[in-house]
């Protein structure tokens, strides 16, 4: 606390000397200082670092004198203790980190300074925040600099060209902004979607983002045409298929790896209206697996096809009440079979559709896309709502949640890809068994379609076709203790050493791994690929330090 106060103390009496030339607003020690007072308060807070706190600082996190006094951009560079907390947190509450500074870019051309600025600097790392929602501190960088991607100014602009069907828009901006930009103003859409729409587009990008769409069209790494990208070299560069084209794969879902995403062109369609939202019910696993890879195979098909595991009981968030879509809907299990498990299995699905649209042919074309599926005949439920309240219909969840207190809670969630071989074992042992109680928050489950996804990209996946989409999203209560949180993570961490003691074939998505050895596993054989695109990209592994995949001038 000393050392706070003495930072505190020095800022002030610098701030009043130089009262002519520096407004700045203290805010519970939070400062935003022009560029005016940049490099007289970077020096000190090198000095107080140096000469105050190294013990608090591991001998290769030191920086470098100089290295930030001399870093000029149109931007600011935020460094106090209430901006640094909070990039130094996700979404995940797990981990705490604290950074040296926050940077608000104004566009592309401060990102690409404060890298080049930090290659001069032995151990300094930079990390791209979107809107803080990792799981396991991977936007974090430990004594480093957060560049703020939602600063940017550039992301207040989205850029639609109705002729070529496409929109440019910052890697800052969020997916929920580009919808509203592009249906209201032009009545066009992107064609894939993550499941909750208030995250950034460079960071879905860096990871793959899937949603019920992404077997028709892949992930949102395949609907990208275009990208803007600042490398760990400092070198502001545009790439595609066609040009840069290593660069452009290298990104897609390279973690963040490889450069930071300042712009991308996202491909658009029309879009529709209305959609026919529908959850429909099985008793059987292999009933539910059949009917959603007929659906994601088939040439014609609903828009959107995602499915989930829930408990076989009354409990509201575990149970028969999650499922219906209307608070006018009940769950009836006397429709049940007698020999029913101890979890059921829901199929979602939506189909799109005009307001010119009789509703017959609405409900002539669900009964035909449903053909002779399997689901338990009266478990099923449907509405029908506008295409951008359904969209966005996480978000209610989402207000649902702050007002109950659990969305800054911790989440330990856990995503994965489990290959189709396989699938039905993982029902067996880890829904029927491990998870048979529920998680306190939806358990994913979904087809998906391996070559929809460009094998170019930095992506790894399990082998075959079909793989399917597990998502645990684990919420706690408003105010959990630290064991419950630990047994949350323990129960993680036997699901993923039963998938490894039975061998079978999958990948984390949004990996989270400690060692290399770790990560060597994951990559497989695509580990040497990964490892050169480093070496072209970021050599001295500047970028992304909270992925724990290479640590700063890492010898590749």
């Amino acid at each position: 606390m000393g050392n706070q106060v003495f930072l505190f103390a020095c800022t002030m009496a610098l701030l009043a000397s130089y009262s002519s030339l520096v407004s700045a607003e203290v805010v519970n020690h939070s400062f935003h200082i022009p560029n005016s007072a940049k490099k007289m308060l970077a020096c000190l807070v090198e000095r107080f670092v140096a000469e105050n706190d190294a013990d608090s600082i591991p001998e290769p996190e030191k920086i470098d004198d100089g290295v930030l006094k001399d870093l000029d951009i149109e931007g600011s560079i935020d460094y106090g203790l209430t901006v640094t907390g909070l990039a130094g947190k996700d979404f995940g509450g797990m981990y705490a980190v604290k950074p040296l500074a926050v940077i608000r870019p104004a566009g592309a051309d401060d990102v690409a300074r404060v890298i080049r600025q930090a290659l001069h600097s032995p151990s300094l790392t930079v990390a791209a925040r979107g809107n803080g929602h990792s799981i396991n501190g991977q936007a974090m960088a430990h004594h480093g600099l957060v560049i703020n991607m939602k600063s940017m100014g550039d992301n207040n602009r989205i850029d639609v060209s109705v002729s070529a069907m496409y929109a440019d828009v910052g890697g800052g901006a969020l997916w929920a902004d580009v919808l509203k930009r592009c249906v209201l103003g032009y009545g066009l859409a992107p064609t894939s979607w993550t499941d909750y729409l208030d995250l950034t587009v460079g960071g879905t990008l860096s990871n793959a983002g899937v949603s019920g769409q992404a077997f028709r069209y892949g992930p949102q790494t395949s609907t990208v045409t275009e990208l803007e990208v600042v490398t760990g070299n400092g070198e502001r560069t545009v790439c595609s298929n066609s040009q840069n084209s290593e660069l452009f794969f290298s990104v897609l879902g390279g973690l963040g790896q490889f450069g930071i995403i300042t712009r991308a062109r996202i491909l658009l369609q029309p879009a529709p209206d209305m959609v026919r939202w529908i959850r429909v019910v099985y008793s059987e696993f292999d009933e539910f697996t059949r009917d959603a890879e007929l659906l994601v195979m088939s040439p014609e098909s609903f828009d959107y096809v995602e499915g989930f595991v829930f408990v076989n009981s009354d409990d509201p968030v575990n149970g028969w009440p999650s499922v219906p879509l209307d608070s006018n809907h009940s769950f009836d299990p006397t429709h049940l079979p007698t020999n029913t498990g101890p979890v059921l299995y829901c199929l979602e699905v939506a189909l799109h559709y005009h307001n010119h649209d009789h509703p017959s042919t609405v409900n002539m074309m669900v009964e035909k896309l449903f053909g002779r599926s399997r689901f338990i005949e009266h478990l099923r439920f449907e509405i029908d709502l506008n295409y951008m309240n359904f969209l966005l219909r996480v978000k209610r969840v989402e207000q649902m949640a702050r007002d109950n207190g659990i969305w800054d809670a911790p989440h330990p969630w856990l995503n994965m890809f489990v290959s189709k071989r396989d699938i039905a074992a993982f029902n067996r042992i880890v829904f029927q068994n491990i998870l048979k109680d529920g998680i306190n928050g939806p358990m994913l489950t979904y087809p998906l379609i391996r070559s929809k996804w460009d094998n170019r990209s930095s992506v790894v996946l399990p082998q075959g076709e079909i793989f399917y989409l597990v998502a645990l999203l684990r919420f706690s209560h408003a105010h959990p203790k630290e064991s419950e949180i630990n047994e949350m993570v323990a129960q993680n961490q036997e699901i993923l050493q039963t998938c490894i003691n039975n061998g079978f074939d999958f990948k984390l998505y949004l990996p989270h791994y400690k060692s290399t050895e770790e990560w060597k596993k994951h990559f497989g054989d695509q580990w040497g690929r990964f490892v050169e695109r480093k070496s072209q990209f970021d050599p001295k592994a500047i970028l992304a330090p909270g992925q724990k995949i290479f640590t700063r001038n890492h010898l590749l």
